[in-house]
């Protein structure tokens, strides 16, 4: 087993905000960033926490995308908010771009917001569980850089193309779920590289389309989706709802505006939000209660909620008040937040 680093929460904090401010993000991008790669590294999201850091220092050295840029949120129609992130990081965009979307969404009933030119590159579950903290119904959909092979393909043209929904709950966290609509996220198989493990069968093919447990060959070649023909479909649906239906690149276009250099994915996103009161008014309260009975029965039959193992890990971390990382991840970081990365 790799050897890991034990750090406070507090030093987490530290770590993460060092590291951006070192790589020319500024203190409310730092701020924004932090909260959701934080978040993921508590959740024991590994492939969504601190480790996206080095993408996102990356994508600034490069050149592609800002750290110190303010986003422009739009009053685009009635029930459309867009924020135009104007190639910085998406967590900034969507905390600006938030209270305009709720307020829409309980005066029309459902709203939409779009963000355009964002570098998204962190989980989607932290933004649809902010949205269920206002009694909201939210979904999140992004595509990412064509790492995805179509059913039947060989070649990368999706995304690994999350969705994520959340479902507000009066007297129990929400129901959330965040997946890729590929077999795997494409952070797991980089973190699998990095600790020298085999993937698992149908995760992947290599660069001659053949199936391939090799992370690099992987990497070299193209990831598969899940469920064969239904995940590719859903990939599909979210390469058009964020993309070119909120004018914003598909997953190609934002890997061939990348140039080689294998920075963190530029596109869009779509986040869609609905008031159950506004559609419910008297009978919200006895539908809440059908769906609490629906919940119950998942587990009454041994199931489990979505999300459950990471709010284990949450709370764990929160009683410790500390996390475990690799610690060749957390001298790579030290080295970033030193300027010597």
């Amino acid at each position: 087993m790799a050897e890991t680093r034990r750090l406070t929460l507090e030093a987490l904090e530290r770590l993460t905000h060092g590291v951006l401010a070192a790589s020319g993000f500024d203190a409310d991008h730092a701020e924004a960033i932090g909260r959701v790669i934080n978040a993921a590294q508590r959740d024991a999201c590994h492939s969504h926490g601190v480790y996206r850091l080095l993408g996102m220092a990356s994508a600034v050295r490069e050149g592609l995308a800002r750290g110190d840029v303010a986003p422009e949120v739009i009053d685009h129609a009635s029930a459309i908010v867009k924020v135009d992130a104007r190639f910085g990081f998406s967590p900034l965009a969507f905390e600006r771009g938030l209270p305009a979307l709720i307020e829409k969404t309980r005066r029309q009933g459902i709203a939409a917001m779009a963000i355009n030119r964002c570098f998204h590159f962190t989980a989607l579950w932290p933004e649809v569980e902010r949205i269920a903290a206002e009694g909201l119904v939210g979904i999140a959909m992004t595509p990412s850089h064509a790492w995805v092979a179509p059913h039947g393909g060989s070649r990368g043209l999706f995304g690994t193309n999350p969705l994520a929904f959340s479902w507000p709950r009066p007297h129990a966290e929400p129901y959330v779920f965040d997946f890729a609509t590929s077999a795997i996220a494409r952070g797991d198989i980089e973190l699998h590289r990095r600790a020298g493990k085999p993937l698992e069968p149908g995760w992947a093919v290599d660069s001659a389309g053949r199936p391939t447990l090799d992370p690099q060959a992987a990497l070299d070649g193209a990831m598969l989706s899940f469920g064969g023909h239904k995940g590719s479909a859903l990939a599909t649906m979210i390469e058009l709802l964020a993309g070119p239906l909120i004018d914003d690149m598909t997953s190609l276009e934002s890997q061939r505006f990348d140039h080689g250099r294998g920075a963190a994915p530029c596109h869009g996103e779509l986040i869609l939000t609905l008031d159950p009161q506004a559609f419910l008014g008297v009978s919200l309260e006895a539908a809440q209660t059908r769906a609490e009975a629906l919940f119950a029965e998942i587990v009454a039959q041994g199931a489990r909620l979505p999300s459950e193992r990471r709010r284990a890990a949450r709370r764990q971390a929160i009683t410790e008040g500390a996390v475990e990382i690799p610690a060749a991840l957390v001298e790579e970081l030290e080295a970033l937040r030193s300027g010597q990365g």
